[in-house]
């Protein structure tokens, strides 16, 4: 062993013989894995796999040449939409030919030659490019609803044209997904230039647009946008007040970039709205006061070992007479109880500098294994309300889910979909049994002659840098573009620190900042380039060795004010001259880069996936380009663990090889790939764990946004409303009349009806004849006095009026009803694995309860909006627009929906108490932050409540009115990253949205009434 130079790899087979053993090492591992249960299950499972994949695979020639033939059929035409034959005003005007002999009923199918013909003329003419036959293939396999599987640098940004055109000619729109907002916004300007040529229009979709300029977008023949921006705008639009607040028009056609990245990394992490809980504030407040006068062990006790507190009847006396209750455990109080758990956990098993810390006025939780503050992690369930209230310090909202959905059911919703990436079959199983996508592999433009050396493995982490940033300066030296591929951002520190002791200039780029990154990315195939970057980054950019030269013309115009879209022409002028001359400019820099051996791609480490590999190998090698890639492990990395590398060591260990020699063998490479495989088929169960029990959300999800869309577009809701009334009258009644007649508490079933509705029918002249009464007989006259109620309803409010307070009830106590639901179905997700030791599928116990709940819940709706409906005291009026003051008192009444009350918002003139402390001011508006319309025809006289609204939100009629435009609530965004984490953002919402926003907290509300802005409108 002492004769290993320093740095030169050994091969596993010198190791072998160095042991003593015989045979090979491979069917000795077998044997090994064969004798362990728990390997036996691994290895038949990815048997199955193969055997899967296989059989997946068994129609790939034949979908090729089917694609190969829609190629030559493209290729034959191509010659009569040349410039000689077909000016441009000639080729646009195929679009409208094209969509009126689709109009006629002609299929896409049959007019994608002539389509794509078009498209790729139109691609030459504007962008200077001719689509390849092998990506007229690709954009046909997206056409047909699969995912077309093309390496790095062929093209696929440019392959999308070719369906996106064809599918946008029936006018129901095509959605383009990309990864990120700089690439939606890129793509949409420059792939945007061959739509607008053929006269289409093309939207993109960013985070920071208002519901206006989304619905401009959306109405676009092609919209771009990110997936988690698509998937919140379909939430949002399901939480809509009215017609005018939709943004999205359906769901016909998709096709994703990087569809592995979205449909699978990303799809571990549902897609979250959330909100402020129903909670009201000022019990925290009151609590915290009232426990301090309660001593442990005379008034409650303390468990510390089990961290709970009790509170006995000496406790519940004094807190009754200090609140003036008769009874604290009635169920109108229940509520009550939270509060007094919270306030007295708070102030004993909850200390301050020991489990929390206030800093700058602000409650932060105390990691008890680190000691750190942990940021943005609240208590839930009103503990952390209840100790900010303690140390008295503001007492921020509880946040709860209003809309979810993960990416699978999102997508699975598109009439057709496709995607397309450089590595999909590696997870072509999961595409087709979840999404029910076949992947196509594309051949190549041009041979790829890329070498892919074997893996080098080291002894130690700090080993592998040191040979990692050695080979840098070999390359370096010699001109050879570098890109370094890690598996973290602290990974990427770590490199960068060594490089600049190197003195070798670098660049560093993560997952984050897009716009940077893809300028970056586009220089780092030029001379002497060294780029460390995490596996993800850079993403939809080619390394073009040499430069980019499209990248450069199209920074270079932007710099100068000339906008692809705002300034098409003077845009469409300069772009060919300048593309030429940056050419021109990076072709000498080409050729001495592909003499240095092209782009030389460094693996830091292996993913626990092989996609995230094979993507950074795919970046060398693009269009026939020379490069080389290599992987450097070592055994202290994350996979080489799973692998079991403690063999290895011990291996490295006997023979004493230094920490700088490294192992280099195809055996150790095949095994990590096996490894990588155990790790793909775990997540992927994850994932389809995770997929099962959104399927039961997403039936119910299905049904209610179903309904709520009917109503929203203004169906007629009477009948519906007319049989809700009998069914719930009825089950009134026969839940009164079980048993003997003589035995009914007919008093007790009247009040229960005049709770519901006015109740026409005598009380008296029924007792009399009590003991004759039949069940059949007492439900037909209340079912037809109730629908007397209702006719007599309608003659006192308008026909009109009618019907647009049974549409606004409907939608308000649904969406109610439905974030309650929401609440309780996480609750019981939390817990329901639990089942499992009982012996039962928590799946199945999960799928019975949430049905069982739905049903509860649909039941309580049709009770309460039939309540609604009798006892809302409404008066017919214009819809007002603005507020009207007068002496700085409001005077104008108006009314709309409200989602957090009891179904209508009511807004009365008159006083209003300046001590009073305002509720939230976006009562008026959706969930996603969008106020009503404002087409509501229902007020309240003044003082007037719902009759059986809680006496504690009478209040609620003597707050001010709305201001013109409102302050939207503030909403909490969970989506995945590029990594598939969970990453939260807050409302979208922007402070021009709010014209107020920029008000002095303690100058006069501008709503005029009176008070301070940080007490009324600014309170939020």
């Amino acid at each position: 062993m002492a004769r290993l130079a320093r740095g030169q790899p050994i091969g596993w087979s010198v190791a072998v013989q160095a042991l003593g053993w015989s045979g090979p090492v491979e069917s000795r591992r077998l044997r090994r894995a064969s004798a362990c249960p728990e390997m036996s299950i691994v290895r038949e499972r990815l048997v199955e796999v193969a055997v899967f994949d296989k059989l997946l695979r068994m129609g790939e020639g034949k979908i090729l040449r089917r694609l190969k033939s829609i190629s030559q059929q493209v290729n034959l035409i191509e010659d009569d939409y040349a410039e000689s034959a077909m000016s441009d005003d000639e080729l646009r005007g195929q679009t409208a030919d094209l969509r009126e002999r689709l109009d006629k009923g002609e299929s896409l199918d049959s007019l994608l030659p002539e389509a794509f013909a078009t498209v790729r003329e139109a691609t030459r003419r504007v962008l200077g490019k001719r689509h390849y036959d092998v990506q007229i293939m690709g954009g046909a396999a997206l056409h047909l609803g699969n995912i077309a599987e093309m390496k790095t640098g062929e093209g696929k940004t440019q392959v999308a044209l070719l369906p996106s055109y064809l599918n946008a000619l029936g006018g129901k729109g095509v959605h383009v997904v990309t990864v990120n907002d700089y690439l939606a916004e890129f793509q949409s300007e420059q792939m945007g230039r061959v739509h607008h040529f053929l006269g289409l229009e093309v939207g993109a979709i960013l985070a920071s647009m208002t519901p206006a300029e989304r619905r401009t977008a959306y109405a676009a023949d092609v919209t771009y946008g990110t997936n988690n921006e698509f998937g919140f705008d379909y939430l949002r639009d399901n939480m809509a007040l009215s017609v005018d607040d939709l943004v999205q028009r359906g769901h016909h056609f998709a096709i994703v970039d990087e569809v592995d990245s979205i449909l699978i990394d990303e799809a571990r992490t549902p897609l979250i709205i959330s909100g402020p809980a129903e909670d009201n504030n000022k019990w925290y407040p009151e609590f915290a006061k009232l426990v301090t006068r309660l001593t442990r062990d005379r008034h409650y006790e303390v468990d510390e070992k089990k961290r709970t507190v009790s509170i006995n009847e000496d406790g519940i006396e004094v807190l009754e007479d200090r609140l003036g209750i008769d009874n604290l455990y009635e169920s109108v109080n229940t509520p009550l109880i939270s509060y007094l758990q919270n306030a007295l956990k708070a102030k004993e098993l909850f200390l301050k500098d020991r489990d929390y810390v206030e800093i700058d006025g602000e409650i932060l939780i105390v990691d008890e294994h680190t000691g750190r503050s942990l940021s943005g992690r609240r208590y839930n369930e009103g503990l952390h309300q209840a100790i900010e209230a303690k140390e008295k310090v503001e007492i921020r909202e509880e946040y709860q889910t209003l809309a979810t959905i993960t990416l699978q059911n999102f997508f699975r919703m598109y009439d057709k979909l496709s995607g397309m990436t450089g590595t999909a079959m590696t997870e072509a199983s999961e595409f087709q049994k979840i999404y029910g996508l076949g992947v196509v592999p594309i051949p190549t433009n041009m041979p790829m002659i890329r070498e892919d050396a074997k893996d080098l493995i080291f002894r130690t982490e700090q080993a592998k840098f040191e040979a990692i940033i050695e080979d840098i300066e070999a390359r370096f030296a010699d001109g050879q573009p570098v890109l370094i591929g890690t598996a973290s951002v602290a990974k990427s520190e770590v490199l960068s620190t060594m490089l600049k002791k190197a003195g070798i200039k670098h660049e560093v780029l993560n997952a984050k900042q897009h716009e940077r990154e893809a300028a970056i990315i586009a220089e780092a195939g030029r001379k002497k380039s060294v780029t460390v970057a995490t596996n993800m980054a850079g993403r939809g950019t080619d390394i073009i060795l040499g430069g980019n030269p499209e990248f450069m013309a199209e920074a270079k115009l932007r710099k100068e004010g000339i906008d692809p879209i705002e300034n098409a022409e003077e845009y469409e002028k300069r772009w060919d001259a300048l593309l030429t001359k940056f050419e021109d400019q990076v072709q000498a820099e080409h050729e001495e880069v592909v003499e240095a051996g092209g782009l030389y791609v460094v693996g830091s480490e292996r993913h626990e996936s092989r996609r995230i590999d094979n993507q950074l190998r795919g970046r060398s090698g693009r269009q026939g380009d020379p490069g080389e890639s290599r992987f450097y492990l070592s055994l202290e990395d994350k996979m080489m663990r799973v692998f079991n590398a403690d063999a290895v060591e011990w291996v490295m260990q006997r023979m004493n090889v230094p920490d700088d020699v490294p192992i280099e063998n195809r055996t150790v490479g095949r095994s990590i790939a096996s490894a990588q495989g155990q790790m793909e088929s775990q997540n992927f169960e994850q994932r389809k764990n995770v997929l099962k029990y959104d399927d039961v959300m997403n039936r119910q999800r299905h049904a209610i946004y179903g309904d709520r869309r009917q109503v929203l577009e203004g169906a007629d809701v009477e009948e519906q409303l007319r049989g809700t009334v009998a069914k719930v009258v009825e089950q009134y009644v026969v839940t009164a009349t079980e048993g003997f007649p003589e035995e009914w508490d007919l008093p007790q079933l009247w009040t229960n009806m005049k709770n519901l509705y006015p109740v026409g029918l005598d009380l008296a002249d029924y007792e009399k004849k009590q003991e004759e009464l039949e069940q059949q007989e007492l439900i037909d006259v209340f079912l037809a006095d109730a629908q007397h109620a209702y006719d007599e309803r309608e003659k006192s409010v308008g026909e009109e009026t009618m019907r647009e307070v049974e549409r606004q009830v409907m939608l308000s106590v649904l969406d109610r009803k439905w974030r309650e639901h929401l609440y309780e179905m996480d609750y019981l997700r939390e817990g329901i694995g639990l089942r499992a030791m009982a012996q039962r599928d928590p799946l199945v116990e999960y799928q019975r309860e949430g049905g069982i709940m739905f049903n509860s819940m649909m039941a309580s709706f049709m009770e309460e909006v039939v309540g609604f409906l009798f006892n809302l005291d409404v008066q017919s009026q214009e819809p007002e627009v603005g507020v009207v003051t007068e002496g700085g008192k409001p005077v104008v009444i108006t009314s709309g929906p409200d989602l957090d009350e009891d179904g209508v918002d009511v807004h009365v003139s008159g006083d209003v108490d300046d001590t009073a402390e305002t509720e939230t001011e976006a009562e008026t508006e959706t969930g996603a932050g969008a106020g009503a319309s404002g087409s509501a025809a229902t007020t309240a006289a003044p003082g007037a409540t719902a009759t059986n609204q809680p006496a504690t939100k009478k209040a609620a009629a003597q707050r001010a009115p709305a201001p013109r435009k409102t302050a939207a609530r503030p909403l909490s965004y969970s989506a995945p990253d590029e990594d598939g984490n969970a990453s939260t953002s807050g409302s979208t919402t922007t402070e021009s949205d709010d014209d107020w926003a920029k008000t002095p907290r303690n100058a006069p509300c501008p709503c005029g009434s009176g008070r301070k802005y940080k007490v009324c409108h600014g309170k939020n």
